[in-house]
Protein backbone atom coordinates (compact mmCIF):
# COMPACT_ATOMS: atom_id res chain seq x y z
CA UNK A 1 0.00 0.00 0.00
CA UNK A 2 1.38 3.42 -0.99
CA UNK A 3 1.96 5.98 1.75
CA UNK A 4 1.14 9.68 1.47
CA UNK A 5 4.90 10.21 0.97
CA UNK A 6 4.99 7.72 -1.93
CA UNK A 7 2.07 9.53 -3.57
CA UNK A 8 3.79 12.91 -3.10
CA UNK A 9 6.90 11.72 -4.96
CA UNK A 10 4.73 10.30 -7.79
CA UNK A 11 3.18 13.78 -8.09
CA UNK A 12 6.49 15.69 -8.06
CA UNK A 13 8.00 13.31 -10.61
CA UNK A 14 5.03 13.88 -12.92
CA UNK A 15 5.59 17.62 -12.51
CA UNK A 16 9.32 17.10 -13.24
CA UNK A 17 10.48 18.79 -10.07
CA UNK A 18 12.02 18.04 -6.70
CA UNK A 19 10.08 18.14 -3.43
CA UNK A 20 10.88 20.50 -0.57
CA UNK A 21 10.91 18.67 2.76
CA UNK A 22 11.06 20.78 5.93
CA UNK A 23 12.56 19.49 9.19
CA UNK A 24 11.36 20.69 12.61
CA UNK A 25 11.75 19.04 16.02
CA UNK A 26 8.46 18.20 17.72
CA UNK A 27 7.80 20.57 20.62
CA UNK A 28 9.84 23.44 19.16
CA UNK A 29 9.46 26.30 19.83
CA UNK A 30 6.58 24.79 21.88
CA UNK A 31 4.05 22.05 21.19
CA UNK A 32 1.47 24.49 19.83
CA UNK A 33 4.19 26.65 18.27
CA UNK A 34 5.40 23.65 16.29
CA UNK A 35 1.87 23.05 14.99
CA UNK A 36 1.62 26.72 13.98
CA UNK A 37 4.95 26.37 12.16
CA UNK A 38 3.74 23.26 10.32
CA UNK A 39 0.58 25.12 9.24
CA UNK A 40 2.74 27.98 7.96
CA UNK A 41 5.00 25.58 6.05
CA UNK A 42 1.97 23.86 4.47
CA UNK A 43 0.44 27.21 3.44
CA UNK A 44 3.79 28.30 1.97
CA UNK A 45 4.00 25.36 -0.44
CA UNK A 46 6.33 22.93 1.34
CA UNK A 47 5.69 19.38 0.06
CA UNK A 48 6.36 17.29 3.19
CA UNK A 49 7.58 17.60 6.75
CA UNK A 50 10.17 15.65 8.71
CA UNK A 51 9.40 15.80 12.43
CA UNK A 52 12.38 15.37 14.71
CA UNK A 53 12.10 13.24 17.85
CA UNK A 54 14.23 15.41 20.20
CA UNK A 55 17.08 13.42 21.68
CA UNK A 56 19.61 14.27 24.37
CA UNK A 57 22.65 12.75 22.62
CA UNK A 58 22.36 13.41 18.87
CA UNK A 59 25.24 12.22 16.69
CA UNK A 60 24.16 13.86 13.43
CA UNK A 61 22.74 17.19 14.58
CA UNK A 62 24.58 20.50 14.48
CA UNK A 63 24.30 23.33 17.05
CA UNK A 64 21.09 24.91 15.67
CA UNK A 65 19.09 21.66 15.78
CA UNK A 66 20.63 20.75 19.15
CA UNK A 67 19.51 24.12 20.57
CA UNK A 68 15.95 23.54 19.30
CA UNK A 69 15.95 19.98 20.67
CA UNK A 70 17.11 21.24 24.08
CA UNK A 71 14.20 23.72 24.19
CA UNK A 72 11.83 20.92 23.24
CA UNK A 73 13.22 18.43 25.78
CA UNK A 74 13.10 21.00 28.60
CA UNK A 75 9.39 21.42 27.85
CA UNK A 76 8.93 17.67 28.33
CA UNK A 77 8.52 16.55 24.72
CA UNK A 78 8.40 12.77 24.33
CA UNK A 79 6.76 10.15 22.14
CA UNK A 80 3.20 11.35 22.93
CA UNK A 81 4.00 14.86 21.67
CA UNK A 82 5.86 13.53 18.62
CA UNK A 83 2.82 11.48 17.57
CA UNK A 84 0.46 14.39 18.31
CA UNK A 85 2.57 16.63 16.03
CA UNK A 86 2.72 13.92 13.38
CA UNK A 87 -1.06 13.60 13.44
CA UNK A 88 -1.44 17.37 13.11
CA UNK A 89 0.82 17.45 10.03
CA UNK A 90 -1.24 14.65 8.49
CA UNK A 91 -4.46 16.55 9.20
CA UNK A 92 -3.23 19.70 7.44
CA UNK A 93 -2.42 17.54 4.40
CA UNK A 94 1.37 17.26 4.59
CA UNK A 95 3.05 13.88 4.10
CA UNK A 96 4.99 13.45 7.35
CA UNK A 97 7.90 11.32 8.51
CA UNK A 98 9.66 11.17 11.86
CA UNK A 99 13.43 11.43 12.19
CA UNK A 100 14.61 9.61 15.29
CA UNK A 101 17.65 7.88 16.68
CA UNK A 102 17.14 4.21 17.44
CA UNK A 103 17.10 4.42 21.23
CA UNK A 104 13.65 6.09 21.53
CA UNK A 105 12.12 3.46 19.20
CA UNK A 106 13.64 0.63 21.21
CA UNK A 107 12.47 2.13 24.50
CA UNK A 108 8.94 2.68 23.17
CA UNK A 109 8.73 -0.80 21.64
CA UNK A 110 9.60 -1.50 18.01
CA UNK A 111 6.23 -2.88 16.86
CA UNK A 112 4.30 -0.39 18.98
CA UNK A 113 6.23 2.58 17.53
CA UNK A 114 5.56 1.47 13.94
CA UNK A 115 1.84 0.96 14.70
CA UNK A 116 1.57 4.41 16.33
CA UNK A 117 3.26 5.97 13.31
CA UNK A 118 0.62 4.47 11.03
CA UNK A 119 -2.25 5.25 13.42
CA UNK A 120 -1.28 8.93 13.44
CA UNK A 121 -0.99 9.23 9.66
CA UNK A 122 2.80 9.02 9.46
CA UNK A 123 4.37 7.88 6.21
CA UNK A 124 7.69 6.64 7.52
CA UNK A 125 10.73 7.00 9.76
CA UNK A 126 14.28 8.25 9.10
CA UNK A 127 16.70 6.29 11.33
CA UNK A 128 20.20 7.82 10.98
CA UNK A 129 21.98 5.53 13.44
CA UNK A 130 20.28 2.20 12.65
CA UNK A 131 22.47 -0.10 10.55
CA UNK A 132 20.92 -2.54 8.10
CA UNK A 133 22.64 -5.39 9.95
CA UNK A 134 20.58 -4.58 13.06
CA UNK A 135 17.35 -3.63 11.29
CA UNK A 136 15.49 -6.95 10.95
CA UNK A 137 12.95 -6.31 13.76
CA UNK A 138 12.36 -2.79 12.41
CA UNK A 139 11.96 -4.05 8.84
CA UNK A 140 9.28 -6.50 9.99
CA UNK A 141 7.48 -3.88 12.09
CA UNK A 142 7.41 -1.26 9.33
CA UNK A 143 6.24 -3.81 6.77
CA UNK A 144 3.38 -4.88 9.06
CA UNK A 145 2.41 -1.25 9.75
CA UNK A 146 2.65 -0.18 6.09
CA UNK A 147 5.12 2.66 6.66
CA UNK A 148 8.34 3.65 4.89
CA UNK A 149 11.84 2.76 6.14
CA UNK A 150 14.30 5.55 5.35
CA UNK A 151 17.98 4.87 5.88
CA UNK A 152 20.79 7.43 5.57
CA UNK A 153 23.76 7.14 3.21
CA UNK A 154 26.82 9.42 3.09
CA UNK A 155 29.75 10.15 0.76
CA UNK A 156 31.83 7.67 2.79
CA UNK A 157 29.39 4.79 2.09
CA UNK A 158 31.09 2.27 -0.23
CA UNK A 159 29.42 1.25 -3.51
CA UNK A 160 28.82 -2.27 -2.23
CA UNK A 161 27.20 -0.98 0.94
CA UNK A 162 25.14 1.62 -0.94
CA UNK A 163 23.42 -1.17 -2.87
CA UNK A 164 22.73 -3.11 0.33
CA UNK A 165 21.37 -0.08 2.21
CA UNK A 166 19.15 1.19 -0.61
CA UNK A 167 17.68 -2.30 -1.09
CA UNK A 168 16.31 -2.00 2.47
CA UNK A 169 14.84 1.50 1.96
CA UNK A 170 11.33 2.51 0.99
CA UNK A 171 9.81 5.96 0.49
CA UNK A 172 13.11 7.61 -0.34
CA UNK A 173 16.84 7.34 0.30
CA UNK A 174 18.23 10.06 2.60
CA UNK A 175 21.54 11.24 1.13
CA UNK A 176 23.64 13.20 3.64
CA UNK A 177 25.56 15.40 1.23
CA UNK A 178 28.67 15.81 3.35
CA UNK A 179 30.51 14.28 6.24
CA UNK A 180 29.72 15.98 9.54
CA UNK A 181 26.72 17.35 11.37
CA UNK A 182 23.68 19.27 10.16
CA UNK A 183 23.64 23.03 9.76
CA UNK A 184 23.06 25.80 7.23
CA UNK A 185 26.12 26.52 5.09
CA UNK A 186 27.20 29.35 2.81
CA UNK A 187 28.68 26.89 0.27
CA UNK A 188 27.39 23.48 -0.67
CA UNK A 189 29.69 20.50 -0.97
CA UNK A 190 30.00 18.77 -4.34
CA UNK A 191 29.50 15.55 -2.36
CA UNK A 192 25.73 15.70 -2.76
CA UNK A 193 25.71 15.55 -6.54
CA UNK A 194 28.34 12.78 -6.60
CA UNK A 195 26.52 10.75 -3.95
CA UNK A 196 23.15 11.03 -5.72
CA UNK A 197 24.74 9.82 -8.97
CA UNK A 198 26.15 6.79 -7.13
CA UNK A 199 22.83 6.05 -5.38
CA UNK A 200 20.94 6.24 -8.71
CA UNK A 201 22.95 3.24 -9.92
CA UNK A 202 21.51 1.13 -7.09
CA UNK A 203 17.81 2.08 -6.85
CA UNK A 204 14.81 3.66 -8.58
CA UNK A 205 13.63 5.16 -5.28
CA UNK A 206 13.51 8.95 -4.93
CA UNK A 207 16.66 10.43 -3.37
CA UNK A 208 16.40 13.39 -0.99
CA UNK A 209 19.47 15.41 -0.05
CA UNK A 210 19.93 16.88 3.41
CA UNK A 211 22.58 18.89 5.26
CA UNK A 212 23.36 22.48 4.49
CA UNK A 213 20.67 24.03 2.26
CA UNK A 214 19.60 27.48 3.46
CA UNK A 215 19.10 29.72 0.40
CA UNK A 216 17.01 29.82 -2.76
CA UNK A 217 20.13 29.41 -4.93
CA UNK A 218 21.25 26.34 -2.96
CA UNK A 219 17.75 24.83 -3.14
CA UNK A 220 17.73 25.40 -6.91
CA UNK A 221 21.14 23.71 -7.25
CA UNK A 222 20.21 20.59 -5.25
CA UNK A 223 16.78 20.35 -6.94
CA UNK A 224 18.63 20.11 -10.26
CA UNK A 225 19.90 16.62 -9.43
CA UNK A 226 17.91 15.28 -6.43
CA UNK A 227 14.25 14.27 -6.01
CA UNK A 228 13.94 15.99 -2.64
CA UNK A 229 15.63 18.88 -0.84
CA UNK A 230 15.60 18.65 2.97
CA UNK A 231 15.95 21.90 4.93
CA UNK A 232 16.15 22.00 8.73
CA UNK A 233 18.60 24.40 10.36
CA UNK A 234 17.58 27.40 8.22
CA UNK A 235 13.91 26.99 9.21
CA UNK A 236 14.81 26.50 12.88
CA UNK A 237 17.06 29.58 12.83
CA UNK A 238 14.18 31.69 11.49
CA UNK A 239 12.17 30.74 14.59
CA UNK A 240 15.08 30.96 17.04
CA UNK A 241 16.13 34.45 15.91
CA UNK A 242 12.62 35.97 15.92
CA UNK A 243 11.69 38.53 18.59
CA UNK A 244 8.26 36.94 19.11
CA UNK A 245 6.23 33.92 17.86
CA UNK A 246 4.28 35.88 15.22
CA UNK A 247 7.36 37.41 13.60
CA UNK A 248 8.96 33.95 13.72
CA UNK A 249 6.08 32.49 11.70
CA UNK A 250 6.31 35.39 9.23
CA UNK A 251 10.06 34.77 8.78
CA UNK A 252 9.44 31.04 8.44
CA UNK A 253 6.77 31.56 5.78
CA UNK A 254 8.94 33.99 3.79
CA UNK A 255 11.90 31.59 3.84
CA UNK A 256 9.69 28.64 2.89
CA UNK A 257 8.24 30.50 -0.11
CA UNK A 258 11.75 31.49 -1.21
CA UNK A 259 13.00 27.90 -0.97
CA UNK A 260 9.88 26.54 -2.71
CA UNK A 261 10.61 28.92 -5.60
CA UNK A 262 14.24 27.78 -5.68
CA UNK A 263 13.29 24.10 -5.76
CA UNK A 264 10.83 24.69 -8.61
CA UNK A 265 13.50 26.54 -10.61
CA UNK A 266 15.81 23.54 -10.35
CA UNK A 267 14.83 21.91 -13.63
Amino acid sequence: MATQLDEMFVKTRKENRAALIAYLPAGFPSLEGCKDAISTLAESGVDAVEIGFPYSDPVMDGPTIQQAADISLKAGTGATEVFETLNFAHEVGLPAVVMTYWNPIERYGVDRFAKEMARNGGSGVVTPDLTIEESKPWNSATLAAGINRIFVVAPSTTDDRLARVTSQCSGFVYAASLMGVTGARTDLSSGGRDLVARVRKTTDLPIAVGLGVSTRAQAREVAGYADGVIVGSAFIKALLDAKDPQSGLEKLGALARDLVAGVREGR
